[in-house]
């Protein structure tokens, strides 16, 4: 599948609270969670290299579409409702139309 619409968002932990927002962020790789779909082709977290408390999330999906209509289910409104305490301030979101590359990572 071809990703067609992406974005980043940068994530600002409270305080001490980035490793939780990290393994928080991966939950959505598993089973029946937004990454794990099949519309969504990239999904990257990383963490900043100067300040742990800060999370980068990088997306792509086939359509902007699929993307709303998978944020719209339960599974993901679950996990946006269980980052939200964990933030210092509102997420930062860049949109992105994907051209190309590659994404090659095991954890």
């Amino acid at each position: 599948m071809i990703a067609n619409y992406g974005f980043g968002a940068t994530l600002t932990a409270r305080p001490a609270m980035g490793d939780r927002l990290i393994d928080l962020l991966l939950t959505g790789l598993d089973e029946g969670r937004p990454g794990a779909s099949e519309h969504c082709v990239v999904y990257l977290v990383s963490r900043s290299a100067s300040d742990p408390d800060v999370v980068h999330v990088i997306e792509g999906w086939t359509s902007e579409e699929d993307h709303h209509r998978i944020f719209a289910g339960e599974a993901a409104r679950a996990i946006v409702a269980q980052i939200q305490p964990l933030l210092a301030k509102e997420p930062e979101y860049t949109d992105h139309v994907p051209l190309g590359g590659k994404a090659a990572l095991q954890v």
